[in-house]
């Protein structure tokens, strides 16, 4: 028997008990005796089995009630709801043949709702190509692209670069060829590049346009290396200058003429969502919205810590070339940042470019 079912049939006794002591106590024609008997035979163990019953009630661990909250303003930056709990049904065999009630305590009470991100409703091509796209298996063979571009990083790496950064996300802006429009993610394993992910991405359409601000530009995705900006990792982010959501933006740590930029790696949003795997950016890199949040998560989560600051020349410009900075003694400058190293290409992935690193 439940501890629901046992709490009401102990409630059924212990009226009925109590009521019982009154008469025994009232009749003249009982001894005091017959009453000590009646209370500690009948009317105590009522009241220890109620309270066994109601200890067990407060102390399950698993209920069917549900907690339902319902929105009592326009949007999330009011944050109060009503929230009000329902009760199960008692099953109407073991009370009465009445109809079973259901009981309904309402708390009028307002919550904050931390304001975040909306859910990214991707359409349903989109989100088999992310399924499709989980970690690689750390047994699973490479295909020849991979190992490819694999290589060609490598060999692009200096020793600094190596003993300095964690993470190394190779993007190819390549208009066509095997790796064409593709986001390498490597994490360092000893003295090995580990691939993680193999995503396709969107860079910049590489044309001048007129921005939705009527302002003259390019959509250019400039190649070289960059780092991460930590003051500049956004959830949520909107472009002015484009109009445009940018959900899980990490803009890039590089300032030109004196002043920061705003390329990033960021989900694609709307129509970009189905030109993944082709130009199609103002310039930043896209991903889709379940690989952009599981590349935000991982760089946040893992990649924390101090990292050498890229050169800057005469022209106030920082280097994409990956020249660090240097003090007087030729030791490197570093900074709080995250140990994470982009590294963006006009690479193909075919038999022209090179691969002369293999490991």
């Amino acid at each position: 028997m439940s501890a629901l079912r046992t709490l009401a049939l102990c409630y059924l006794v212990s009226v009925s008990a109590f009521g019982l002591a009154v008469g025994l106590r009232a009749w003249p024609g009982l001894t005091d005796q017959a009453a000590r008997v009646f209370d500690k035979d009948v009317r105590r163990p009522a009241i220890e089995a109620l309270a066994r019953a109601d200890r067990a009630v407060r102390a399950a661990h698993t209920s069917n009630a549900r907690v339902v909250l319902a929105l009592d303003a326009p949007g999330p930056a009011d944050g109060r709801t009503l929230a009000h709990v329902e009760l199960p049904k008692i099953e109407r065999r073991y009370l009465s043949d009445a109809p079973p009630p259901m009981v309904q305590l309402t708390l009028d009470a307002p919550l904050t709702i931390a304001p975040d991100l909306p859910a990214i409703v991707a359409s349903p091509r989109v989100e088999s190509r992310a399924r499709a796209e989980a970690p690689l298996r750390q047994d699973r063979p490479l295909t020849p692209e991979q190992m490819r571009a694999r290589a060609h990083l490598a060999a692009m790496l200096t020793p600094e670069m190596r003993d300095n950064f964690g993470l190394f996300i190779f993007i190819s802006k390549a208009a066509s060829g095997p790796s064409a429009q593709r986001a390498y993610v490597f994490r360092k394993e000893h003295d090995a590049l580990r691939l993680l992910y193999d995503w396709a991405a969107s860079t910049g359409r590489e044309r001048a346009e007129i921005s939705p601000r009527g302002a003259r530009t390019t959509t250019t995705t400039p190649a070289g290396f960059y780092q991460l900006d930590p003051e500049r990792m956004y959830r949520k982010y909107r472009s002015y200058s484009w109009d445009q959501d940018m959900p899980y933006a990490m803009f890039f740590n590089w300032q030109r003429k004196g002043l920061p930029t705003g390329l990033a790696i960021h989900a694609a949003t709307g129509d970009d969502v189905t030109r993944l795997g082709a130009r199609a950016s103002a310039g930043c890199v896209h991903l889709s919205a379940d690989n952009a949040r599981t590349l935000f998560e991982l760089v946040r989560s893992e990649y924390r810590g101090r990292v050498p600051r890229f050169a800057i020349d005469a022209d106030d410009t920082m280097s994409t070339k990956g020249k660090f900075s240097r003090r007087a003694d030729g030791s490197l400058r570093m900074t709080d940042g995250y140990r994470v190293l982009v590294d963006i290409e006009n690479y193909s992935g075919g038999d022209s470019d090179d691969a002369v690193a293999l490991f």
